[in-house]
């Protein structure tokens, strides 16, 4: 099948990798709208319509399943996606489920972007997991301009998150959800200066087996190509960093 995927910029990039492992029979379309992200910082409308663009302009080139690799771009634009398409829109969800299962009876950050916390989609599932008020939050959007900017300096995003979390008493956490696809880019640096032994949870694992309950038909050419916002990617900067990105676990 051909499946899309899209992303304010590179943070979807996480999720093609897991769905290149785990489901590597598929022609894949990574659209990368890097020309107007951040999209964390945007209002729910302009999220809505820059999401919608994207999927109309993979779903313009035969796409299948769509993938919203963007927590953001979900909470603003999914359940208006679906009403419009008759094919699969695959979102993103913060993983606080298992991160609450992970956590045992300790408590669970969530980093996010600004505007994937506001949203009512957002609250509604915090209210139907988090029944013992256990859940924080903590924007951390800077993070997705780092990525975005190919800041990958350990040094600088370590001093980043030093001090974000400085507030906190980080010994209470048992886990961590990277609420934003772009944040397990920086895992490495988040292992650094949490807790040994605290848990670091996203959502791409799940997201990808949802893809998989969709996918059912293997293409015979696999493929992979990628896009920025509607143009082409066959070399240059954004491409070289696409590739060193898809290659690496994390920074």
């Amino acid at each position: 099948m051909k499946i899309g995927i899209m992303d304010s910029g590179v943070g979807g990039l996480t999720v093609l990798k897991e769905c290149l492992v785990r489901l590597p029979e598929h022609e894949y379309i990574y659209y990368a709208d890097s020309k107007h992200a951040p999209y964390g910082t945007k209002t729910r409308d302009e999220v809505y319509e820059l999401t919608a663009n994207a999927v109309d302009f993979l779903v313009g080139l035969g796409c299948e399943i769509v993938v919203l690799a963007c927590n953001t771009a979900t909470s603003a634009a999914a359940v208006g996606l679906r009403l419009k398409y008759t094919i699969p829109i695959v979102g993103m969800e913060p993983a606080i489920k298992p991160a609450l299962e992970f956590a045992q009876n300790r408590r669970v950050l969530v980093t996010a972007t600004e505007l994937t916390l506001s949203q009512p989609k957002f609250t509604e599932l915090i209210e139907k997991l988090d029944v013992n008020s256990r859940v924080d939050f903590l924007p951390l959007t800077e993070l997705v301009e780092f990525a975005e900017q190919g800041m990958f300096d350990v040094r600088v995003v370590t001093a980043y998150l030093e001090e974000k979390l400085a507030h906190l008493d980080l010994d209470l956490y048992g886990s961590v959800v990277l609420g934003c696809t772009h944040f397990p880019l920086f895992k490495g640096c988040f292992e650094a200066v949490l807790p040994f032994g605290t848990a670091v949870v996203d959502g791409s694992v799940g997201t990808t087996k949802r893809v998989k309950e969709f996918a059912k038909s293997p293409s015979k050419t696999p493929s992979l190509s990628f896009f920025l916002s509607g143009e082409p990617i066959l070399e240059g900067k954004f491409f070289e960093r696409v590739k060193r990105i898809i290659a690496q676990n994390d920074i």
